[in-house]
């Protein structure tokens, strides 16, 4: 469905958005008369009090396109600020926007018919808790929206107490991905050949004020892919015929501006016959606990003391992914990987990550990607969590990766 891109967040105050480098477009047939009907949701609700400018939240939001059978070229997400209470949160506006007044406009680019993609505007807090205002989204197409009424939503924001706040991001599945926490700064992305095996990049960040301590996250594939590689702390399963892990790091430590993530390969079944497989699924959460050998020992808490670990905005954890698959090249399977991983995810990313904007990644401007129906995924989710904390009591630390995006260094 779409790149995803997580910018290195501007270390002079202006901070960059978490952006996907453009909506990946797919062969989808479409008629002249047909019009892309899009749809907005927002995916999170509260920022952690004390998130500095620096490493701002990018608060989720969604577009649906889901409901016909027609591409929806240009997309463009304009935000309005003049709703927010600027003694408690601010927005950063991302490079490449077009600023009018309270207003900034960002190019996104394609949205393939029958999917979804996430994007993320930034957000960081300025004082105290509580109501935050109001932030005013519309998303709209290069072509007239047959339904214009949901395609502007006005969204409450809101300060939390201060605490850990996880953020899931995936990028789409497709040939020549570097694994580098989610960054789509790929120049020659393709659809992956039937039998073959790719990374998955994605990444859980701490969009938070304080750090989280041990993570549980699971991954559900579409129909048509199976895993080839997981951490060692993973457990694997099959349910409705959809491949499933389920992991846990009970030691790690991910502070506020790191992101946690590890190696996954999956292959792409040999017998597919549609071009986009989808939905698959990452989601994640807190354990609240650190055990075992965490980067930092922390102190016993109180019951007290402990809410304050408990995650603040729960229901952005997930992103949703699809994979992408060349059906014109004959099948061409790749051996799988035995043992122990050979690599580590690329950190930093070895080149300057791509501004968003039209079509496959390049361009003006954008958003941040990933897209999420959360309904499906909190069933899929709890099934997951369920069976695979049944199956098998996971103890053996898997090998992560922590990463602040302030420190991600770009190439001239």
């Amino acid at each position: 469905m779409t790149l995803f891109h997580r910018a290195a967040l501007a270390r002079a105050g202006a901070v960059a958005l978490l952006a996907a480098g453009g909506l990946t477009a797919v062969a989808v047939p479409a008629h002249a008369a047909d019009q892309a009907d899009l749809a907005v949701t927002p995916l999170s609700y509260e920022l952690a009090k004390g998130v500095e400018d620096a490493k701002a939240k990018p608060f989720k939001f969604q577009v649906d396109n889901t409901r016909g059978t027609v591409d929806a070229k240009g997309v463009r997400v304009t935000v309005e600020t003049k709703g927010l209470k600027d003694r408690k949160v601010a927005v950063a506006v991302p490079d490449g926007c077009e600023v009018a007044g309270t207003t900034f406009s960002c190019l996104l680019g394609d949205l393939a018919a029958g999917t979804t993609e996430d994007f993320g505007i930034p957000l960081f807090s300025t004082g105290g808790r509580g109501d935050a205002g109001t932030l005013v989204v519309t998303v709209t197409a290069a072509t007239a929206d047959p339904n214009p009424d949901d395609n502007t939503v006005e969204h409450d924001i809101t300060v939390a107490r201060p605490g850990y706040d996880l953020t899931s991001w995936v990028q789409d599945v497709q040939g020549n991905v570097i694994v580098n926490g989610a960054v789509a700064d790929e120049p020659d992305l393709r659809p992956v050949r039937r039998g073959e095996t790719v990374p998955v990049d994605w990444a859980i960040y701490n969009d938070g004020s304080r750090r989280a301590t041990g993570v549980a996250y699971g991954m559900v594939l579409p129909a048509g892919v199976t895993f080839a590689e997981l951490p060692e702390s993973c457990v694997e399963q099959k349910l409705g015929g959809l491949a499933q892990a389920y992991c846990e790091d009970p030691g790690v430590v991910v502070k506020p501006g790191e992101y946690y993530t590890a190696d996954v390969r999956v292959t792409i079944g040999e017998d597919v016959v549609s071009p986009v497989l989808r939905p698959g699924f990452l989601f994640a959460s807190g354990l609240d606990a650190a055990e075992g050998q965490p980067e930092e020992q922390p102190e016993v808490a109180s019951t007290a003391q402990r809410r304050t670990f408990t995650e603040v905005d729960p229901v952005d954890n997930s992103a949703q992914f699809d994979v992408f698959v060349d059906l014109t090249a004959q099948p061409t399977p790749t051996p799988t990987p035995s043992g122990q991983p050979t690599a580590t995810p690329t950190v930093p990313p070895t080149a300057a990550p791509t501004t968003p904007g039209t079509g496959g990644g390049g361009g003006d401007g954008g958003l941040p990607v990933t897209g999420v129906q959360v309904g499906l995924i909190g069933g899929v989710g709890a099934a997951v969590l369920l069976a695979g904390g049944a199956l098998l009591l996971l103890s053996r630390r898997r090998k992560v990766v922590l990463v602040s995006p302030g420190d991600e260094k770009q190439a001239d």
